[in-house]
């Protein structure tokens, strides 16, 4: 099964995106987890804005049909918005998961974006998965 992967973001190995968008750092999950969640049935956001994340540690939860799955922060910083609308409509992220973003988080450090995987580094690990 090929997964979408978009060239304008980067990617971690639980199967997140972030995008760099004017100083902040836009995360939602890949296509490839909504492949494997199924029907998102509730996005819990565990943080507010103004709080601070750390890298790689659980900011929510989303829950689907068939499991509970922690959403982690692929960067340190501070949160300066929370997507609410996914609160009230969670199947927004099965309708489009590259535009129903969770989180935007001002990193602590500008390049910490340019650590995560790059999209061919993504392709390669789905491609690891699907075999």
């Amino acid at each position: 099964m090929a997964s979408d992967v978009r060239a304008d973001r980067r990617y971690t190995k639980d199967h997140e995106w972030a995008k760099a968008e004017g100083g902040a750092v836009e995360v939602g999950i890949t296509s490839y987890a909504v492949d494997q969640l199924g029907d998102i049935t509730l996005v819990n956001l565990d943080v507010k804005a103004g709080d601070t994340v750390d890298e790689g540690k659980a900011f929510g939860t989303i829950e689907s049909v068939k499991t509970l799955s922690d959403l982690f922060a692929p960067i340190a910083g501070k949160v300066v918005a929370v997507n609410d609308a996914l609160i009230t409509k969670p199947e927004l992220v099965n309708a489009d998961c590259w535009s129903a973003w969770m989180v935007r988080i001002e990193p602590t450090d500008p390049k910490a974006v340019e650590v995560l995987l790059e999209p061919a580094a993504y392709e390669s690990l789905l491609a690891s998965i699907d075999h």
